[in-house]
């Protein structure tokens, strides 16, 4: 099945694709783009800015060994920050993937409007020629003698140390379910990929699940399509609706439909009551979808297309007087449902070289995730330890926009300890997650820790916009490869 890809002029990218571009300044790059307006209200700094910030920017001459361990957005924005904040150090990065993908363009993928070259590049160019790049990944942490261990057996040893390992998927934690299965009978996962390989293979596959679910429909007979959300923490909490809503509308301009099922394990589509309540609206703009809350996928009957999911439902005990309500308790059953497609999310959770290590939460619902403080990013009990990225285990969703928002935090607190100063950057949980409501409409969810935090305050954050596609559509992307990932802002 050929993959059909929108034509669109891309101006700026041609800019930024051209010969002796490799080392243009950052306020070049942002006048190249055009960016003034759309990233002011980002939060990202206008050239004139960013050149102010640059010129009082934190830096320190001492000498010191500095490794970053991870080599996605996250570890690449604060190596390039360190590089530039830092340099008399001796910098290191473990990182196994000559390949950097553009995470966020996967679902695009799925939709139909990139394809796998529009996502990746070479590591090489965001990795500078002075930094020590050793490909491989750590297979333990030894924060007592701060030290690390590579799969090959290295050992790296490191004055301070920023861990951005990122998440890793689990399919098989779904009983029935392999890697494999993605792509086959129904089922498809825009998340499938492979990132020290530099693969997407989720976004192409799931192209294919959007034609296919809409020639079933285009049959005559109305297909069954499940969504999955995980009970785990999961990369950008909103890609689970995301798939729901552009695969709804793939169907909808052809005057079609489907029963459309969304099987989540949270009680409502948004934590924060206006996006749960817009999504709910979004929800009514297409066939028939049900919402399945408390719902988490367990297991799955690949060739019968039978999911199994753990229900948790509430029971009403005795009414206590004293409180005046009743007494309420959890139960667990299993629930099968029966499909045609299936768009699986997996679970997810930190490497196993983490999980394995005394730096992760011990106990609590961040067990295993990396234990930073959630306003310094610095590690609770290993001061020369700090995190940004997915690993983190703070009180966020894990998304792009927060790394990039972590990234000075993280690097400003560092030096500060490195030159025995207080730390006094604070990470105030920025979040956000642009829900692709249909094709042409985003709503942008911009929250931190305190609540909703829209950059446009004159704007209502929860309603779909075209001004936010075509931001993350045209020009979110450039920005990524050539001020983000270059710790521009």
């Amino acid at each position: 099945m050929q993959k059909k890809k929108i034509e669109h002029s891309e101006p700026v990218i041609d800019l930024l694709h051209g010969e002796g571009n490799e080392g243009i300044s950052r306020r070049t790059a942002l006048k190249m783009m055009g960016v003034g307006g759309a990233a002011s209200v980002m939060g990202i700094p206008s050239a004139s800015e960013a050149a102010e910030a640059e010129a009082a920017g934190t830096k320190s001459d001492k000498k010191a060994k500095i490794l970053v361990v991870g080599g996605g957005a996250g570890g690449i924005m604060a190596l390039a920050r360190l590089h530039s904040a830092l340099p008399n150090a001796d910098i290191t990065i473990i990182a196994p993937n000559e390949i950097h993908l553009y995470q966020p363009g996967q679902v695009f993928m799925a939709a139909g409007l990139y394809t796998i070259d529009d996502i990746k590049k070479e590591n090489k160019d965001f990795i500078p020629d002075d930094v020590n790049w050793i490909k491989d990944e750590v297979a333990s942490f030894d924060p007592d003698n701060n030290k690390v261990t590579t799969r090959a057996g290295e050992e790296v040893p490191y004055d301070f140390m920023v861990v951005a390992t990122g998440m890793e998927y689990h399919y098989e934690w779904i009983k029935g379910l392999t890697e494999d299965d993605i792509g086959k009978n129904g089922i498809s996962s825009v998340y499938l990929s492979n990132l020290e390989e530099g693969t997407a293979k989720g976004g192409s596959a799931t192209w294919e699940w959007f034609e296919a679910l809409k020639e079933a429909a285009a049959s005559g007979k109305k297909p069954k399509a499940i969504y999955t959300q995980p009970s785990s923490a999961i990369k950008c909490g909103g890609a689970p609706q995301k798939i729901l809503y552009l695969s709804a509308d793939h169907l909808k301009k052809d005057d079609l439909g489907a029963d459309f099922i969304f099987a989540t394990s949270k009680s409502k589509l948004f934590k924060h009551p206006e996006f749960d309540e817009s999504l709910q609206k979004v929800q009514k703009q297409y066939d028939t979808i049900t919402n399945k809350f408390r719902h988490n996928l367990v297991a799955i009957d690949v060739n019968n297309k039978v999911a199994t999911f753990e229900e948790t439902y509430e029971i009403k005990g005795e009414y206590d007087e004293d409180l005046e309500e009743y007494d309420m308790s959890e139960e667990k059953r299993m629930v099968e449902m029966t499909y045609d497609f299936i768009h699986i999310v997996p679970p997810m959770s930190a490497s196993q070289a983490l999980l394995d290590s005394p730096l992760g939460w011990q106990k609590g619902t961040a067990k295993g995730w990396l234990e930073v403080d959630q306003y310094s990013l610095q590690h609770r009990r290993y001061a020369n330890v700090f995190g940004i990225g997915d690993v983190c285990g703070i009180p966020i969703c894990r998304t792009g926009g927060s790394a990039r928002h972590q990234g000075p935090v993280v690097v400003g607190n560092l030096v500060a300890a490195l030159e025995g100063k207080p730390l006094k950057e604070k990470f105030d949980g920025y979040t956000v997650c642009p829900i692709k409501t249909e094709y042409g409409q985003i709503m942008m969810a911009e929250f931190n820790y305190e609540g909703i935090a829209p950059t446009i305050p004159f704007l209502n954050p929860a309603e779909p916009r075209f001004f936010w596609w075509a931001f993350d559509l045209y020009q979110l992307k450039p920005m990524y490869w050539y001020l983000m990932l270059r710790g521009w802002f």
